[in-house]
């Protein structure tokens, strides 16, 4: 297992996503992706004396990381719980929230835990190992027409309904407990030339599913506008089209739906101004020193 802050993850877009937050060396901030660490302590060397951070982390894994700061709370909670552990602290306001939603190369690299179809392990695949339902108990148990869903909706695959009735069909003979099961029941499913990013598209589904993302992060997100100061910022780091969505619903309409609301002069009625109107992506250089980076894209917005 990997266990130190330095190869747990590597930061991506570190530098663009903290200068997003326009730090005031006296405010109040939260990274609700704790992880490796390393936007935390990027917030941190640029906070004074009087400045403090929140890290969010439900993964006892990051808890290896914690940094050794006076000015640094760690909170062992999913950050779909973000206004009430501020309201727990007793934190009325915050300057700024940086998110970082991918994956980190730890639990990829982690070969026990069953995120990548790299490694034959247990198919389980949540964030928080002390609770939940895992990845095969959503395999084996839910029902064709809702494991359908799962597919077509969190992994946007087009032969969903066929993947799903060839899972049900499979695990009436054998329970399907591991990530070499998975796979060896579903590789005909995938076309040779397509293989690798369908077989992606169906473990992002069952991850989303495992751990409730999209709705955790739509929960956050309207803590979050609830809880940034007038002037605060929001700096998120998206993977895939789903959560970008959301983000940028958010930030444009104030809403996960996107849904616009005007006043009578026809201008949008939003808690958030987009700071940057065109998406921020990772550098050539920083893409070459980490290629995982690809997909990511950075979104910034302002509490009006």
């Amino acid at each position: 297992m990997i266990k130190t802050a330095e190869t747990y993850h590597v930061s991506v877009l570190l530098k663009e996503s903290v200068d997003g937050l326009a730090i005031q060396p006296d405010g109040i901030y939260v990274d609700v992706t704790f992880g490796g660490g390393g936007h935390s302590r990027e917030i941190l060397s640029r906070l004074g004396e009087q400045g403090h951070l929140y890290g969010f982390d439900q993964d006892a894994d990051a808890e290896l990381n914690i940094v050794n700061d006076d000015r640094f709370t760690f909170v062992r909670s999913n950050f779909r719980y973000l206004k009430q552990w501020m309201r727990y602290y007793g934190v009325e306001g915050i300057d700024g929230l940086l998110a970082d939603l991918g994956v980190s190369s730890h639990h990829f690299d982690d070969e026990s835990r069953g995120f990548s179809f790299r490694y034959n392990a247990p198919l389980d695949m949540r964030m928080n190992k002390r609770a939940g339902m895992t990845a095969a108990e959503v395999v084996n148990e839910y029902p064709e027409e809702q494991l359908a869903d799962v597919f077509y909706l969190y992994g946007e695959l087009k032969n969903a309904r066929r993947l799903a009735a060839t899972l049900v069909k499979a695990r009436q003979q054998t329970p399907i407990e591991t990530t070499a099961q998975l796979l060896a029941v579903t590789e005909k499913l995938f076309a040779r030339e397509r293989e690798k990013k369908e077989i992606t598209k169906m473990f992002q589904a069952l991850r989303i599913e495992v751990n409730h993302e999209m709705d955790a992060l739509r929960e956050m997100l309207s803590g979050a506008c609830q809880v940034l100061k007038p002037g605060g910022r929001l700096s998120v780091i998206t993977y895939h089209s789903l959560e970008d969505r959301i983000v940028k619903n958010v930030m444009r309409a104030g809403n996960a739906e996107g849904k616009v609301d005007q006043d009578f002069f026809g201008r949008v009625k939003s808690p958030l101004h987009l700071i940057n109107n065109r998406v921020i992506a990772p550098s050539e250089e920083e893409l070459e020193r980490n290629p995982r980076s690809r997909s990511a894209k950075l979104r910034i917005a302002e509490k009006i």
